[in-house]
């Protein structure tokens, strides 16, 4: 996340017949494998949405369908159960899964056997539309019902419509090893908690992945380890709040501490922090420890206190600019990117122009921005006029990301003449003859392979030479 996207719902096909080296969304075993060793009779295509915890959630869901015996496949025309896993968090997204939904239905049309699923956020949401109005899906299943993906599939497959949307305040999936789908055999996502308590006035979340409960430290501490020891060098763990992470005695300082300590060579990243739940006792431990990667991704929304108070954020533009303040006394190097919201509910544009200084007087090194989507049964959407006309969102929006490429160019062109530890993800995407990788701010490093022994996987000592608005360019160091 070290360049600035206006939009990051891009859908993401799951092509299981991949190697890692052909493609990021690729998994590393072949399409006709499963737990037994036997051929699949069946096969499934699978298409993530959303949030890096939508493609989490998808690997968990791949575990699933291969212990039931299915095979993948990359043609969904070829697929006897098509699932998408949905995010709900913006309109937009939801459009492009509904468009979706019209392509397979004609797909099944000529297919009629094909089964085709709704997982995940939109699921829960709108599961009587899916399933009653449109008719366009056969099974519905919510984040917290997919250990019940066998006897959905098994009732869809008899004729029945198969629904499952139950919340839990218990299901962590802990116990489920995931395939590492979206991944280039160096960097993995690990999920250690669930849902969110956090009632932002814009976010359906809580109402579609339910309320927040933590994994067991031991179980995830075992992930990372094995992670580790398949030759994965950077784990990030996932949360919708990773600050309110609590399992028995273990605060989320103590989990990043469990972690960094099973080898100086296993990088440490997290997503998300809520500002008003990250501690001084996270901020110590990040600087304590080599491999905690100097980066954190602290949402701010919004730079105007009004507008945070109806967003329900929980703190004040000043409450904010003193925690950024707490992350570079105990960090000066630790970059920062944040999420922005333009056009929210009531606002005006004096308190726009406060976001604008925000990110100023932050000095973002990257953000993720949008325009309000109002989003049904959220606090917004059922006591504030969503009045805001949508060009002037989007013309906000759209002055947001023209400061952004300005700081994010600036901040990249500061880094020019350092030298940075660069973890080697794979070959530039222009070239084979380039590598390219991430330092511990996050920012994706570019320079040429030389004559050097190299493999992904492997640490090395990269000077920075020129900069781009989202890349450092630069040559090992001698």
């Amino acid at each position: 996340m070290s360049h600035l996207i206006s939009k990051v719902f891009t859908p993401s096909t799951l092509d299981l017949s991949k190697t890692h080296d052909e493609s990021r969304q690729g998994a590393a075993f072949q399409p006709e494998e499963n737990l037994s060793g036997t051929t699949p009779t069946r096969s499934a295509y699978i298409e993530t949405y959303g949030c890096q915890m939508n493609f989490s959630d998808t690997e968990i869901i791949a575990s699933m369908l291969k212990d039931m015996g299915f095979g993948f496949t990359k043609d969904e025309t070829t697929a006897d159960l098509v699932l998408l896993n949905t995010c709900s968090i913006r309109e937009n997204a939801e459009s492009k899964i509904w468009n979706r939904l019209k392509h397979l239905k004609a797909r099944k049309a000529q297919n009629p056997a094909m089964l085709v699923g709704i997982m995940g956020c939109m699921a829960e949401r709108l599961k009587s539309k899916l399933i009653e109005q449109e008719q366009l899906v056969d099974i519905v299943v919510g984040p917290d019902a997919y250990r019940d993906l066998p006897r959905l599939i098994e009732e869809a497959g008899d004729g029945q419509k198969a629904v499952n949307v139950l919340l839990s305040r218990e299901e962590t999936y802990s116990d489920i090893a995931p395939i590492r789908l979206n991944t280039n055999g160096v960097t993995a996502f690990i999920s250690i908690m669930r849902g969110c308590d956090n009632m932002c006035s814009f976010c359906v979340v809580p109402f579609t992945r339910g309320r927040e409960r933590s994994r067991d430290f031991n179980s995830i501490v075992q992930e990372a380890q094995s992670l580790f020891e398949q030759g994965y060098r950077e784990v990030t763990l996932l949360g919708q709040n990773v600050d309110s992470y609590h399992f028995e005695d273990c605060s989320f300082a103590g989990l990043l501490e469990k972690v960094a300590n099973i080898n100086p060579l296993l990088r440490v990243r997290f997503s998300t922090s809520h500002p008003k739940d990250i501690t001084d006792e996270v901020l110590e431990t990040m600087a304590r420890y080599h491999n905690i990667c100097k980066f954190i991704h602290l949402p701010a929304q919004s730079g105007n206190s009004r507008i945070l108070e109806l967003m329900n954020r929980g703190y004040s533009r000043e409450w904010y600019l003193e925690k950024v303040n707490r992350i570079r006394h105990y960090m000066p190097d630790c970059a920062i990117s944040t999420d922005i919201i333009t056009g929210f509910c009531s606002e005006t544009e004096e308190e726009h122009q406060d976001t604008l200084s925000l990110i100023n007087e932050v000095q973002y090194d990257a953000a993720f921005s949008f325009f309000y989507s109002e989003r049904p049964g959220t606090l917004a959407a059922r006591k504030y006029p969503d009045d805001v006309p949508e060009e002037i969102k989007k013309r906000r929006l759209a002055e947001v990301i023209e400061l952004m490429n300005v700081l994010s160019r600036q901040s990249n062109l500061r880094e020019v003449g350092k030298t940075f530890e660069v973890l080697i993800e794979g070959n530039s995407k222009k070239s084979d003859q380039d590598w390219c990788g991430r330092n511990s701010q996050n920012k994706m490093v570019v320079f040429p392979k030389g004559d050097a022994a190299l493999k992904p996987g492997d640490f090395v000592q990269v000077t920075i030479s020129s900069a781009t608005t989202a890349t450092l360019l630069g040559q090992i160091e001698k």
